[in-house]
This record gives structure tokens, C-alpha cells and sequence, in this order.
């Protein structure tokens, strides 16, 4: 309840996770048939960057500010939706992401239980029949809001890892969707400090049997300093065609634009589970 994504909007952490999520969505978008979307953390929607947050730590700077001139390439739609978002003075978080591509007949839900953020991201929706927000738990939403109706769509989860157990929650989570909605494209992002919390988390879904599962993966530095975020995965369960082989471009694409030069950075897509 005291994390505020607005300190840290538009990192390297967030181009990553959202440039692969538009990637997601547009494979999604292929098929003429409805889809529906759940994002279990969906903070406030969209950053000012030019708050007193955002200024604090000036992470979007060493983030999108380094891509917002890219006009083709890998990155370019993911770019090309942040600058019509209002970048750089606004970043558009995943919601406003995700309602960018979403046609007349998709829709969003959202879940937020941070009073403040959610307030914003109610005022931000409050009239768009496509997208629900909902004050709950992301984690119990899971269960509540799977699976879809429509049969077919996308489940984000990026919990901010602010408290102990966020890697046990997501598999656990992860399980249980694969369990109640197979056809679910599930996007869960994690945090890379060091490696020993992220081999735990790959084992136990492995050890949970749940099939088909990709994780791409970019750390700026070498990850062994367990105070630092050092780089970020995300993990897709049932990831649509081609995303091993698109999803290492844009990973490329982000190491060549958004790397320090530091020992050990690098980037990877492994699958962790076959199908």
C-alpha cells in the first residue's frame, strides 16, 4: 500500500515491460474474435513526469527519455503510442496502454487498491464503457475475474515486490490461471537483484507442472547486488507466435538504447516449460 509507481515511471524497468506488452497486444489483435484484458496492479494509469516524484529520482531520463526519438525499428510502436500519450510530460502507464489498442469490441479490467491511484485511475475511466476499475486485490482478482467470457485475452500482473513473498504469490497465481484458463496470455513481471530469487521462482513453476512458458529477461548490469534493481523479467504463460523471435529484437533494441556500458549486461528469452 506504500509503493508509488509515480517515482519511478518510465524506467527501464517500464519500457521493457511495456514494449513487450503492446508486442502482446497486437499478436492478440491478429484474430478478429474479442479479447479481454486484466491488469491485477495497475497503479494510476498514466505519470506526470514533470511531478516532484518523477523529478525526484529522474529515472524516466535513463528510461523513455533515451527512445522517445525513435521513429522505426523494433521499438517504434511502443514509442509511437508513449509520444500520443503525451511524452515526455506524461507517461502512459499499462492501462492507457492497453485501452490504446483495445478495439470496440475488446475491453479492460483494472485493479488498484491504493486509495489514491485508484481515485485517479477511476476519474480517468469513469465514462469509457470498455474499462472496469476495481479497488481489490490483484491477487484474489485472479480467481474472481477468470476466466474471461470472451474466451481468449491477456492477464498482466506486475505487483510492486514491495513485500516478502511476491515470487510464491505470483506462481501460485500463475497456477491457477493456467489451471482455470488455459487459453490465457499471462504477462507477470519480476525483478532481477540477484539470481537466487529468480531461480526459486522459474523452479516452482516448473515444479507446479504448469506447460508452455517463456521468460524474457534484461539486466543492465551483472545481478548480484541484492539492494539494486539490476534488471527485469517478464514471464508469459501460452505466449503467442513468434514472440521468442520478436521479443529478443525488442530486448536487443532496449540493451542497445537503455545500457550503462556497466560488466554483465545482457539480455535473454528462455523457455522455461515446453507446451
Amino acid at each position: 500500500m506504500n509503493y508509488r509507481h509515480a517515482f519511478h515511471a518510465g524506467n527501464f524497468a517500464d519500457c521493457m515491460k511495456h514494449a513487450l506488452l503492446v508486442w502482446l497486444l497486437r499478436a492478440l489483435r491478429r484474430k478478429e474474435t474479442p479479447f479481454a484484458v486484466l491488469d491485477t496492479h495497475a497503479g494510476a494509469g498514466a505519470y506526470d513526469l514533470a511531478a516532484p516524484e518523477a523529478a525526484r529520482t529522474g529515472e524516466w531520463c535513463r528510461g523513455i527519455g533515451r527512445l522517445l526519438d525513435l521513429t522505426d525499428g523494433p521499438l517504434a510502436d511502443y514509442v509511437a503510442l508513449v509520444r500520443a500519450a503525451g511524452a515526455p510530460a506524461a507517461y502512459p502507464g499499462s492501462p492507457a496502454l492497453v485501452r490504446a489498442l483495445l478495439r470496440p469490441g475488446d475491453r479492460l479490467a483494472c485493479c488498484e487498491l491504493h486509495p489514491e491511484d485508484h481515485a485517479a485511475l477511476r476519474a480517468r475511466f469513469h465514462s469509457d464503457r470498455q474499462v472496469a476499475v476495481h479497488r481489490r486485490d490483484g491477487w484474489e482478482a485472479l480467481r474472481a475475474l477468470t476466466p474471461f467470457p470472451e474466451r481468449r485475452g491477456l492477464v498482466l500482473v506486475d505487483p510492486p515486490f514491495e513485500q516478502p513473498g511476491e515470487f510464491e504469490r505470483m506462481a501460485a497465481g500463475i497456477a491457477l490461471v493456467a489451471r482455470r484458463f488455459r487459453a490465457a496470455v499471462q504477462a507477470c513481471w519480476y525483478p532481477i537483484k540477484h539470481r537466487a530469487p529468480v531461480r526459486a521462482f522459474h523452479a516452482a513453476l516448473r515444479a507446479g507442472g504448469v506447460r508452455d512458458l517463456v521468460a524474457a529477461e534484461l539486466w543492465l548490469r551483472e545481478p548480484t547486488d541484492p539492494q539494486r534493481l539490476n534488471g527485469c523479467g517478464l514471464l508469459v504463460a501460452s505466449p503467442p507466435y513468434r514472440f521468442e523471435e520478436e521479443g529478443g529484437s525488442l530486448l536487443a533494441a532496449l540493451l542497445d538504447r537503455l545500457g550503462e556500458g556497466e560488466a554483465g549486461a545482457g539480455w535473454t528469452i528462455t523457455r522455461i516449460a515446453e507446451e
